[in-house]
């Protein structure tokens, strides 16, 4: 993948900042979001979409894939979720369960009660 120019640290990217940002059409990163369901900006009550990093990041990978690599928009889907795939796959491998050092039933179920407790003095 081509290098990927620095997206500015903050939080959320209006449709028109990703497009500048990432040279897509503003139409095109629309069509995206129907076609790719990875791409999922946030919709505020306006309606106006909002990206954060890690989608803007998403772009640059499908303009990648579309572009430069020429996948079809089908092969581009399977390699995003392929991808995701093994990302996921990596976190479980990593994951280390020591059967002993999980708690209990009784404990578990302790903490829920004493959390449900907490809730209700909240609501009052």
């Amino acid at each position: 993948m081509p290098q990927i120019p620095p997206i500015p640290d903050k939080e959320y990217f209006s449709i028109s900042e990703v497009s500048q940002i990432t040279l897509v059409a503003k139409h095109t990163l629309r069509y995206w979001e129907n076609e790719f369901n990875l791409l999922r900006p946030i919709r505020k009550s306006s309606g106006r979409r909002k990206y954060r990093k890690e989608e803007v990041e998403l772009v640059f990978k499908i303009k990648d894939l579309l572009y430069n690599q020429k996948y079809s928009i089908e092969g581009a889907k399977k390699y995003l979720i392929g991808d995701k795939r093994k990302k996921n796959k990596g976190i479980q491998q990593n994951l280390d369960l020591d059967l002993e050092r999980i708690p209990d039933n009784k404990l578990l179920q302790s903490i829920k009660d004493e959390l449900r407790h907490i809730l209700k003095l909240l609501k009052k």
